[in-house]
C-alpha cells in the first residue's frame, strides 16, 4: 500500500445544521463518499468515519462530531492513530472570505478566524497542514454567526453547490496526483473565473460559529 490519506470535512452535527453554509465540509465529504461508494457512518475518533481503497492508497473520510469549535479532537486522534504525515491530511472548511463557487487550496496557514481550523491547529500544534476552503461569501448579510448557520438561498445556492462539487473533484485529484498538481489546476481555475488569488481567508479573520 502506498500510504494513507485523511480527508476531514468540518461542520456541526445535528439535523438542524444539515445543509447550512457552515457544513460545507460535511457536504463535500458526503459527495466524495458517494463517488467512492462508501458510507461515513461508523463512529470512530470522535467523529463519523468511512474508508476506501483508491488504487493503493487508503482514503479515510472523517466528519468530526464534537461541534465546529472542537473539531481538532477527532482530526488529531485520527492523525495520531494512523501516524499520517501532515502532508497527507486535508481539512475541508467553509470560508466567508471567498465568494460562493470559489475554492482555494493551501498547504498551510492561519485559521482565518475559522473556529474549526483554529482548534485543529491548536490540537496538532502547527498550522502546516493542507486545507481546502469552500467559498460561501458574506456580503450583504447580518452577523456572521447567523449567516453561516443558515442554508444557502436562491441567489447563492447554485454557486455554493457548484463550489462543493468542485471541491469533491479537487480532492479526487489530490488523492491521485498530490497537492501541487491540485493547487495548480484548481487555484488557477479560480483566478480565471475572476477570483483574487490571495490568502484573504487567512489574513482577514472573521468571527465564526
Amino acid at each position: 500500500m502506498a500510504g494513507i490519506k485523511i480527508i476531514a470535512g468540518l461542520g456541526n452535527p445535528g439535523k438542524e445544521y444539515v445543509g447550512t453554509r457552515h457544513n460545507a465540509g460535511f457536504d463535500v465529504i458526503d459527495g466524495l463518499a458517494r463517488r467512492l461508494a462508501v458510507t461515513v457512518e461508523q463512529k470512530k475518533f470522535g467523529g463519523l468515519f468511512g474508508e476506501s481503497l483508491v488504487e493503493d492508497t487508503k482514503v479515510i473520510l472523517l466528519k468530526p462530531q464534537q461541534f465546529m469549535n472542537l473539531s481538532g479532537q477527532a482530526v488529531a486522534t485520527a492523525v495520531g492513530f494512523y501516524k499520517v504525515p501532515l502532508g497527507d491530511l486535508m481539512v475541508v472548511a467553509d470560508d466567508a472570505a471567498l465568494e460562493p463557487g470559489v475554492i482555494r487550496i493551501r498547504p498551510g496557514g492561519t485559521s482565518g478566524g475559522h473556529n474549526g481550523l483554529r482548534d485543529i491547529i491548536m490540537r496538532l500544534g502547527t498550522d502546516q497542514f493542507p486545507r481546502l476552503r469552500v467559498g460561501i461569501g458574506s456580503e450583504g448579510f447580518g452577523t456572521m454567526r447567523d449567516f453561516v448557520l443558515t442554508k444557502p438561498g436562491p441567489q447563492d445556492g447554485p454557486l455554493f453547490f457548484e463550489g462543493v462539487k468542485k471541491a469533491q473533484e479537487a480532492l479526487w485529484q489530490w488523492i491521485h496526483e498530490g497537492l501541487s498538481a491540485t493547487m495548480n489546476r484548481y487555484n488557477t481555475k479560480n483566478r480565471s473565473a475572476g477570483a483574487e488569488d490571495d490568502d484573504a481567508g487567512d489574513e482577514k479573520p472573521k468571527t465564526r460559529a
